[in-house]
């Protein structure tokens, strides 16, 4: 017995040929190469935000479905700890609403937590609820981005478009948002300000090919005007970079008015 037991294991055993076990293994474990974008937008606002303002916040959220909307900062507390909240999020990419006297309101623009950060002032606010268009698409849509070719003539507005392009560019794939497009969103320059809009895609039903002579666009909302004032080196603060000379303050628009009063 031991020696029939021997003699079978003495057996050699037929090797499989090289190619084939290659094929084998590719087969089992193929490579993986997509790049996946996890770029998130951290937005959140200041206290004493008045509530057409937080409906502007809220129309941009749903623009952005790869945001993530953090409870309101105490307006006395440091602008840093918004990076700390981004780091505890994940969010490279963050938008701070920041509202002074009730009634100015400025947006800061920031990739944390090295760099760089804009900061806006918001003018010319038309909110979804306010504008009532006839414009209409699926929320968590991927966005087209137009922008004006101005940007591509100045440093500054450079900079800008890329952070516009981090912030409102939707990741492929992202599990929030829909996988088409199906509305642009226009940034323009004009005056030394940046105007932003919202911009269905309307496709006619009755034409079976598709054609980009028979696409319209209808206007969604919301409208707003953003006034550049400083770019920082660093996410809210920093070695100033760019700063806008022909920028006047709010509150010295009202000091003038009301001397011109008196």
């Amino acid at each position: 017995m031991t020696s029939k037991r021997k003699n079978r294991d003495a057996q050699p055993t037929q090797e499989e040929p090289v190619s084939k076990k290659l094929q084998t293994e590719t087969e089992v474990a193929p490579v993986v190469s997509d790049f996946k974008n996890k770029e998130r937008v951290l937005i959140l606002s200041t206290r004493g935000i008045t509530y057409r303002y937080r409906h502007l916040m809220d129309d941009i959220i749903s623009l952005i479905p790869h945001s993530k909307k953090e409870s309101k900062l105490d307006t006395k507390s440091d602008r840093g700890v918004v990076n700390e909240v981004a780091e505890l999020k994940n969010c490279p990419s963050i938008l701070f609403f920041e509202v002074r006297k009730k009634q100015d309101l400025y947006i800061w623009m920031a990739k944390s937590p090295n760099g760089p950060s804009v900061k806006f002032h918001v003018t010319n606010i038309h909110t979804m609820a306010e504008t009532k268009l006839s414009g209409n698409h699926l929320k968590g849509s991927r966005p087209v981005l137009s922008f004006d070719a101005n940007f591509d003539k100045e440093p500054h507005l450079q900079v800008m478009k890329e952070m516009f392009t981090h912030v409102f560019a939707t990741p492929k794939r992202h599990h929030k948002s829909k996988p088409f497009f199906d509305h642009v969103l226009s940034f323009t320059v004009a005056d030394g300000r940046i105007w932003i809009r919202d911009y269905q895609v309307v496709v006619p039903l009755e034409k079976n090919k598709v054609q980009l002579d028979s696409m319209s666009l209808v206007e969604v909302g919301p409208r707003m005007c953003l006034n550049p004032i400083k770019i920082f080196a660093s996410s809210f603060g920093g070695a100033t970079i760019y700063e806008n000379t022909d920028y006047v303050s709010p509150n010295a628009i009202r000091a003038r008015m009301k001397k011109s009063k008196k």
